[in-house]
Parts: C-alpha cells; structure tokens; sequence
C-alpha cells in the first residue's frame, strides 16, 4: 500500500500570511484600509515582529498589500479562492530571515577562517571588487552585482572548496527565493549600499591585519545590519526624523525652533532614519537629538 504523501509543515510565517490573507479576503480589511500596526499583529500571534514582516512580505509578492515604510502595510486588492496556484505556491518559499541566520552563522566564521588562509592575491581582489563597489554606487549602477563577489572570493579565499560551494549554494537559494527578490526590492538604496561597503571595508582591514576575532566580527555585523534591513520594512511605530521633526517642533517652542538646522530638515529627509531614543520628550534633550540629526 502506497503511503500518503504528507504537505510540509508550514513555516510560522506562512501560517500568519495565510491566515491574514483570509482576513483581508472575509472583508475584515478592505482594499484601501491599512492593516493593524506589526507590534499588535506579532502579540496577537504571540510571534517575533521578523516572523511578522516575511508574512507581510508574502502577501506582498502576492499583490495583496503594499509596505510603505514608515508608514504601515495596505491591502491593495481581495484574493480569491482562483488565485493562480503559482500565486498560492509562494507560500512555501524560505523567509530572508531564515537565510540571513544561517549566513550569519556560516560567513562569520569562514571570514575567521580568511584571515589565516587570505593569500595577498585574494586581499586584492576583494580590494578591487569593493573598488568597483564605490564606483557603481558613485555611478548609480545596480546592474553589477558585487556583493555575491566579495562574498563568494572571501569563501574562496579560506582555500576550502567545500566552502565556496556551500556559500554558492547560498546565493543560488537566494536567487531562487521570491520573498528574498522583494526584500531585496525594499532595502535597495544608496544609502544602505554605502554602510554595507563600509562593512566590507571593515572586513577587509582585518583580514589585512590576519584579525581572525575582528574579521569573524566584522561579517557578524554586517550581516546583522542586513537583518535590521528587515525589521525597517514598514515600521509605523518608529516614526521617521522628518515627521518628527515636521511635529515636533511645533511643540519645542524658543531658540531650536528658530534653529536654521531645523528648517533645513524638510530639505534633507533622511529616508528611514529613526530616533534612537523613541519616548525620551524632554525639551533640551529631544531638542538636542532632533538638531543633531536635522543638521547632518
């Protein structure tokens, strides 16, 4: 007797994607509305707020909602039950936070194991791709795509090849995963790009300096600067500078007010900049936060 082919069990995030797409299509949301703030959606489900936004990420791969950072997640249309099974499909794909821990896990410590086995020739080419990093961004070039190389010549550079082949592996996954391509689509900007090349300048001076505990730091980091790429898709609840700043300043009446810096903000809009101390109102220190960051 032939055995039952059992599904795959479902991923949390799964499980929450499709239970709101249930919501949205029982009318609960209607198209136009705006889904509850992410902080109530992961209490509700007693889930991480990560959990949370590759769900969100889901539904918007599949056209039902749009992220708008800083300001929340809408539904744009109803789904069906005739939804195209390709549609539907994309449910089982592998989150981008899934992907960045095993990352994480793995590069941190073939970027240690580099900086014992880095021959000089490897250093240069890392130099020369972070070079051609620096002119891209300079350029506004997204076509060329150095950071799959900085990251598969580092893997080569620790002269295993089982390594390179799992960090391959990797990329390959990466450019099979739908919910990867649109988190990438969200944290695509200048900005992000120039503090990922400054990370990778990090790693790369301590690969000079045969820093095993500094190189496996610097991937570290980097990677967990990628993962907080996630956790700033659509934060409503952290409001960016320039709302603040747009509102605030109504209320820090005197000489900050009249401060040119502050006038100066609304030109600036740094794009998903946060204020690091969220809560902290009092007058001269949220002042002071408000000017340091409406100057730059």
């Amino acid at each position: 007797m032939e055995k039952a082919i059992v599904p795959p069990e479902k991923k949390p995030y799964q499980e929450i994607g499709d239970d709101l797409r249930a919501q949205i299509a029982q009318g609960r949301y209607p198209v136009g509305s705006r889904l509850p703030p992410e902080r109530h959606i992961a209490e509700t489900y007693g889930v991480s707020r990560t959990i949370v936004r590759e769900a969100l990420l889901m539904l918007e791969l599949q056209g039902t909602v749009d992220i708008r950072q800083g300001s929340g997640v809408y539904v744009m249309r109803i789904p069906h039950e005739n939804d195209s099974e390709e549609e539907q499909l994309l449910s089982s794909d592998v989150g981008p936070f899934e992907i960045l821990q095993a990352r994480q896990l793995l590069e941190s410590n073939i970027a240690a194991f580099a900086a014992k086995m880095a021959t000089r020739a490897d250093i240069d080419n890392l130099k020369r791709i972070i070079e051609q990093e620096q002119r891209a961004i300079a350029l506004n070039d997204t076509a060329q795509d150095n950071a799959r190389l900085f990251h598969l010549v580092l893997a080569g550079a620790t002269q295993n090849q089982m390594l390179l082949a799992t960090v391959e592996r990797i990329w390959l996954q990466m450019d099979s995963s739908p919910l990867w391509q649109q988190f990438n689509v969200h944290i695509a900007s200048r900005a992000r790009r120039l503090k990922w090349l400054g990370d990778r300048q990090t790693l790369l001076a301590a690969l000079r300096r045969r820093d095993v505990m500094g190189a496996r730091q610097a991937m570290w980091q980097h990677l967990e600067n990628v993962k907080n790429s996630l956790l700033e898709l659509s934060d409503e609840d952290a409001p960016t500078l320039t709302a603040i700043c747009s509102t605030q300043c109504r209320f820090f009446r005197g000489s900050w007010y009249d401060d040119p810096a502050a006038v100066r903000c609304a030109a600036v809009r740094p794009a998903g900049d946060r204020l690091a101390v969220a809560g902290l109102w009092r007058r001269d220190a949220a002042a002071a936060i408000l000017r340091q960051h409406c100057a730059a």
